[in-house]
């Protein structure tokens, strides 16, 4: 499996007991508020990047956390893009 790397934005943040929660749910996530926005920096393990942001969001929310949105860094955008490409391209069956 490879690893997705994205950020979920959080609606409220968490105090200490709740983080403590956070963490108890899973352990591939960091909890940070940058400029007064909670969020949570996640380096996910899944087979695809849709399963890995829908994992991380089913576990904020068992916790008891909305999700205000998902960041994920142009790279790991375009990186994708090209897989989809790539996978889209006409095979050779030719021998």
């Amino acid at each position: 499996m490879k690893e997705h790397e994205f950020t979920l934005i959080l609606t409220a943040d968490p105090n200490e007991k709740e983080a403590d929660r956070l963490y108890g749910i899973f352990n591939d996530g960091t909890l940070a508020t940058i400029a007064d926005v909670p969020q949570i920096r996640f380096h996910r393990e899944a087979p695809s990047l849709e399963e890995a942001i829908h994992s991380a969001m089913a576990n904020v929310r068992k916790a008891g956390f909305d999700v205000a949105r998902v960041e994920i860094e142009p790279e790991v955008v375009a990186q994708g893009t090209q897989v989809f490409q790539a996978e889209q391209q006409p095979h050779d069956t030719t021998t």
